[in-house]
């Protein structure tokens, strides 16, 4: 079997009462599926993420070892010599929502989202994209290109109901969901003054914070300086032949198995990373998803051994202050008007142990007090909730715990939450207005 992603790292993996069964065909890629042992920690509640789409249903259906059994009857051939158009394994993937709770929640570490970017790769390769696919996956290159017109586009989109509905049924994009406009203007690199004394931080400005949230960046680029540190926003590679395309960690292709692209993405971003890499230099990210995938998806890239060091110096804007407040560092920080917070924590910082940097961070605050929701995944989950076939699962969803702790909070507390997608549901679920940690912590700068 061709795979469009690189399995290698599976190659290591012993066969035996490990697993629950290697199917047939499939190499590396079986093994990576074959690793669940049945345990059904994937159909459960409580506490955690994993795994959400079983939570709305109680189906166990719709659970990550049902995934894994849907693949292993794929594999080993039980659904045709096309198994990844059959209707079987494609109600199986329906509602996963690429969380990563399971890589994380699951004692197997079953990496579903990996999986099922290669199941929609090799999707692709027999049945094309969607009109909705190539939009959604090439948002990077659409932003650049034609933001503006975008921007108009969105706007008449949202204000007019029977527009949306056309919408709907050209793109499938739900009526129901507004569309996040883009801001008024992109980010265009802050100048902040700075004694240097801790040091240079190169700062990976994603596509939705460079394009819907630059004050995101800005407010990031200030406590880092305030911090005593130098900061350089993260340009392209003088060679690039996209020199002015903004960087991209490919997160958006990833999510539509637009694997090739990605690949393209990925490139650009090691050749802009090689000076850091070779100095030594931090580099930190604002996007938990972007940041997260240089650590974590790049591996599976082909992108060379250099992907190895990079994981080593990537780090989220907390992590890096949490790690950096372990040597040393002070900010001088004030009281906040109100002074609390309802915390939601984006499943790829749950997923890879980042909440507790959040909750440090946010200590330094002074007289500051706060609350992080126990949820599971907000239902946005980057397209997922502009989905018109899987909208009234992505209300569920966020209705599960974390919109009715945002409506619960008192007027004058802040609502945070780090990712892109979060805020967007938040905001449309109960009409609070999320921030960004770095907002908040560039409000309390002294």
């Amino acid at each position: 079997m061709k795979t469009h992603l690189d399995w290698s790292a599976y190659d290591t993996y012993g066969v035996g009462d490990a697993y629950a069964g290697i199917p047939a065909t499939g190499g590396n890629y079986a093994k990576a599926v074959a690793v669940c042992m049945n345990n059904h920690q994937c159909q459960r509640d409580g506490k955690g993420v994993m795994c959400p789409s079983y939570r709305i249903t109680g189906d166990p259906a719709h659970s990550t070892g049902a995934r894994v059994k849907a693949f292993k009857a794929a594999l080993n051939g039980e659904l045709g010599e096309q198994p990844f158009v059959h209707p079987d394994l494609a109600a199986a993937m329906d509602l996963c929502v690429s969380c990563k709770g399971c890589k994380k929640e699951c004692p197997s570490a079953v990496d579903m989202t990996l999986i099922k970017t290669e199941y929609l790769a090799q999707r692709n390769e027999q049945l094309g994209l969607s009109r909705r696919a190539r939009l959604f996956g090439g948002l990077p290159d659409w932003l650049h290109r034609y933001r503006r017109p975008l921007a108009v586009l969105v706007g008449w989109r949202n204000a007019w109901p029977g527009l949306a509905r056309l919408a709907e049924g050209w793109l499938g994009i739900a009526a129901a969901r507004p569309i996040p406009l883009p801001a008024a203007r992109p980010l265009a690199a802050p100048v902040v003054a700075s004694s240097g004394e801790r040091g240079k931080v190169i700062l990976f400005v994603d596509t939705f914070t460079h394009y819907y949230a630059p004050e995101v960046a800005v407010a990031a680029s200030a406590v880092l300086a305030a911090g005593g540190y130098t900061v350089e926003i993260l340009r392209p590679a003088a060679d690039d032949g996209e020199v002015e395309r903004p960087l991209c960690c490919g997160r958006t292709y990833l999510s539509q198995g637009m694997v090739d692209a990605a690949k393209r993405e990925g490139q650009r971003m090691m050749a802009a990373l090689a000076p850091a890499l070779a100095e030594g230099t931090p580099i930190v990210g604002l996007e938990p998803s972007c940041l997260l995938a240089l650590r974590d998806e790049f591996y599976s890239l082909s992108l060379g051994p250099d992907v190895a060091q990079l994981g080593k110096q990537a780090f989220l804007f907390e992590e890096f202050l949490m790690r950096e407040g372990n040597k040393g560092l002070k900010l001088k920080l004030k009281p906040l008007p109100g002074g609390k917070a309802v915390v939601h924590g984006h499943c790829h910082q749950k997923a890879f142990g980042a909440m507790k940097s959040v909750r440090k961070v946010l200590g330094w605050i002074p007289e500051f007090e706060f609350d992080i929701v126990d949820a599971s995944c907000c239902g946005m989950s980057g397209s997922f909730g502009l989905e018109a076939e899987h909208y009234a699962a992505s209300v569920k969803m966020g209705e599960l715990a974390l919109l009715p702790a945002v409506r619960a909070a008192a007027d004058d507390a802040l609502i945070v939450a780090d990712g892109f997608s979060c805020r967007h549901q938040i905001a449309d679920g109960s009409g609070r207005q999320a921030i960004h940690v770095a907002v908040l912590l560039q409000r309390a700068l002294a």
